[in-house]
């Protein structure tokens, strides 16, 4: 049975890291049909959410209330999805220049919580090469396990 198939079935899950403007309604749509642990470093804001209450205003208070989004910000818990669709700010620093702290830092997350046979998506913009040249090996170096192998990025 394929990873597609699992999902469907409710035998595995989606994680969405990072929860804000993009992460968000992305979570709340893939939860209508599939299990989504939703997480965010940002404790206040999954208290937040938790309570109903949408501090982003992305989706509003009713659809928080009653969505089936498991949120948290337990990182380990990313380690009960096998597809994680990261979805963290890219800001720009005076220069103009990517800042690709929030990539780097949500890399490190997910590669320390990675299983074998998991699909790694960013949806953060960055530049071409970011995800080959500084997330793979990142997702690597923290996993233990190898990009094309043991687990697939897009």
């Amino acid at each position: 049975m394929s990873l597609y198939e699992k999902i469907v079935n409710g035998e595995e899950k989606i994680s969405l890291v990072g929860l804000g403007y993009v992460g968000m309604p992305i979570a709340v749509s893939f939860a209508k049909k599939v299990k989504v642990v939703g997480f965010d470093l940002n404790a206040k804001k999954i208290e937040l959410y938790k309570s109903g209450i949408d501090p982003t205003n992305e989706v509003g208070d009713e659809v928080i209330k009653n969505t089936t989004v498991e949120f948290t910000a337990d990182e380990t818990k990313l380690r009960e999805a096998k597809f994680h669709i990261v979805a963290v700010p890219t800001p720009v620093n005076d220069d103009h220049t990517p800042d690709l702290t929030p990539v780097e830092g949500a890399s490190t997350i997910v590669g320390r919580n990675l299983t074998k046979g998991s699909i790694v998506v960013y949806e953060s913009t960055v530049y071409p090469g970011v995800t080959e040249d500084i997330c793979i090996p990142i997702l690597e170096r923290e996993s233990g396990l190898k990009c094309g192998v043991d687990f697939k990025v897009g």
